[in-house]
């Protein structure tokens, strides 16, 4: 894996209804070539970020990882890589009812 900065996009943490970042809070790197695979498995934007969301605050909250975990990963990373390799998506509405 590369550390190249240019493969790191900032994904800031954010207050509900605000535009910039929470004071004291800093933003979440994340590897843009995870995000360009993560999203060919998942291609609506929205549905990606809060599947992201929700997982990164899974594993913040001491879920364990699904995936190897590099230490250089973030929570955002693993996340990333877990939808990537199918370990977890978005349940189908469909096959529930």
């Amino acid at each position: 894996m590369s550390e190249d900065a240019s493969n790191i996009v900032d994904f800031p943490e954010r207050g509900i209804g605000s535009p910039h970042p929470s004071p004291g809070k800093r933003s979440i790197p994340m590897r843009s070539d995870l995000v360009v695979a993560a999203s060919k498995v998942i291609p609506e934007p929205p549905v990606l970020i809060n599947l992201v969301s929700a997982r990164v605050k899974q594993l913040n909250n001491g879920r364990s990882p699904l995936v190897r975990v590099d230490y250089r990963m973030g929570a955002a990373d693993i996340a990333l890589t877990e939808i990537i390799e199918g370990k977890i998506g978005i349940a189908d509405k469909a096959k529930e009812a």
